[in-house]
């Protein structure tokens, strides 16, 4: 497989995100749904509306999300909602909770590592295309979270968020706890439930990811650490394997004095699992051109 292209640029801005968007050439039809992370409540460092304001105008797109499989603000719609309120999203966007109402869309994963089929949001389906927009950070379970996380645990139903984490034991959240995968079968779970994610949109979805508020911490963690690097910037691609890898490269070469605790989260987890796992299922590559726009 050929090297595929991943766009870079130091300047963190909302106007330069809808430039990175248009480097990649492709124009997103009919309804686009947004994927990104609204923030748990409390926490401290995911993105703003504010901020990605002009790029989901840019593509007159809906928000979606999910519900969660645990305990917080965003574990039933109506708490989600009021989140949703909350962070200003609904105040500037369509917001879609793709999962409020069932039966969950299953979309199959016929050459799955540990799963075999992934439970979505059903309203996944009233939409064309997708732009993930991820804020690049570390992760307490899955040791980072990008392009790949979004996709899987991201658009995954509170339910199907279940299936992941316990790599296809139990879809109900009151059982999760007492059947939680091993650690590499979860991140192979997550590359997996991916993969059915991209091949349900074929060439109509692009990737997005800030690195910016580097905490070793998700967006999901009401308690989080504050950011321990300096923000990096914005990267873009077609290829959610290779910007995810590209991310994790910039991590590591990094000569920021948090470069390490960043790291240690990562190989903690061993994190870099999902990017390998991701690349045997062949939805992308970890071989890809870095090109800078600066």
């Amino acid at each position: 497989m050929e090297k595929s292209k991943v766009y870079f640029s130091k300047e963190i801005n909302p106007e330069n995100v809808i430039k990175m968007y248009e480097k990649l050439g492709v124009k997103l039809p009919g309804k686009v749904a947004i994927k990104l992370h609204s923030g748990e409540h409390g926490n401290q460092n995911y993105l703003r509306a504010e901020f990605v304001k002009p790029m989901i105008e840019y593509l007159k797109g809906t928000v979606v999300e999910c519900n969660t499989a645990y305990d917080g603000a965003r574990n039933s719609t109506e708490k989600h909602k009021e989140l949703m309120k909350e962070h200003n999203w609904t105040k500037y966007f369509d917001v879609d909770i793709m999962d409020e109402e069932g039966p969950d869309l299953v979309l199959d994963i016929p050459n799955g590592k540990v799963i075999k089929e992934n439970y979505v949001g059903k309203n996944l389906k009233n939409y064309d295309s997708m732009l993930v927009l991820s804020h690049f950070k570390g992760h307490p379970m899955g040791g980072f979270g990008g392009a790949i996380k979004q996709l899987s645990i991201g658009v995954s139903s509170s339910a199907g968020k279940s299936w992941i984490h316990s790599a296809g034991k139990t879809l109900k959240q009151e059982e999760l706890w007492d059947n939680v995968a091993k650690q590499d079968d979860f991140l192979e779970a997550m590359a997996d439930a991916a993969e059915s994610v991209v091949k349900y949109f074929g060439d109509k979805i692009v990737y997005i990811n800030i690195m910016c508020n580097l905490s070793v911490d998700c967006d999901c963690c009401a308690v989080a650490e504050d950011p321990c690097m300096k923000d990096i910037g914005i990267l873009a691609s077609t290829d959610p394997i290779a910007i995810d890898q590209a991310c994790v490269d910039l991590i590591y070469n990094s000569k920021d004095p948090g470069r390490d605790h960043f790291v240690q989260r990562i190989e903690r987890q061993n994190g870099i699992h999902t990017i390998e796992a991701a690349n045997e299922l062949g939805f992308g590559t970890r071989e890809y051109e870095l090109i800078s726009i600066d």
